[in-house]
C-alpha cells in the first residue's frame, strides 16, 4: 500500500507545474504628433479613429520572454488629421512548464492582454496631455486575434 502512495508523489515530483507570470510592464517607445495644432482646436471635433495592434515575443533568458504590444492609433477630424498615436508597450514574463501550442498561445494571447491596460492608459494619458478628449480604447479579445492568426497561417501553410 505504501507504494501506491508514493508513486503519485514521484510523478508529480518529476513533472514541473506550469508558470506563468509578469515580471515587469516597460513603456518601450511611445511617440505623439499633433501635426495641425493649434488650427485643429478652432474646428468642431468629429473624430474617426483607426487602430493597428501587432505583437511580438522573444526569449531573453531561461524562461523569461519579453513581449511588446505594438499600438498605433490614427484619429482624423473629417479628411484632416487630427493626431497620431504610436506606443510600444513591453511586459517581460516568466513561462514554464508549458508545451510548445500553450507557449505560442501564452505569448500570442494572454501576455499581450495582460499588458493592454496600460498601454491604454499610457495612450489616454498622452492624448490629453496633447490637449484633446480622453480617448479610452475597448477592451480587445486577444484570445480571437490568436486564433484568428493561428487560421490565417494554416491556410497560407502549404499542404504535403
Amino acid at each position: 500500500m505504501s507504494d501506491t502512495a508514493e508513486t503519485p508523489e514521484v510523478a508529480t515530483q518529476e513533472a514541473p507545474a506550469p508558470q506563468l507570470s509578469m515580471q515587469r510592464v516597460f513603456l518601450k517607445d511611445i511617440s505623439f504628433e499633433s501635426p495641425r495644432s493649434p488650427m485643429i482646436f478652432q474646428e468642431e471635433w468629429k473624430p474617426e479613429v483607426g487602430l493597428e495592434l501587432n505583437t511580438k515575443s522573444r526569449q531573453v533568458g531561461e524562461s523569461v520572454y519579453e513581449v511588446v504590444l505594438e499600438i498605433t492609433v490614427t484619429v482624423k477630424n473629417g479628411e484632416q488629421p487630427g493626431y497620431l498615436v504610436q506606443i510600444q508597450q513591453g511586459g517581460l514574463f516568466v513561462i514554464a512548464g508549458l508545451d510548445e501550442q500553450q507557449l505560442h498561445h501564452a505569448l500570442g494571447a494572454f501576455c499581450p492582454a495582460t499588458i493592454f491596460p496600460y498601454a491604454r492608459e499610457s495612450i489616454d494619458a498622452i492624448v490629453v496631455k496633447g490637449s484633446f478628449p480622453a480617448l479610452m480604447l475597448a477592451p480587445i479579445n486577444f484570445d480571437a486575434l490568436y486564433m484568428e492568426s493561428l487560421q490565417k497561417q494554416q491556410a497560407t501553410e502549404p499542404t504535403q
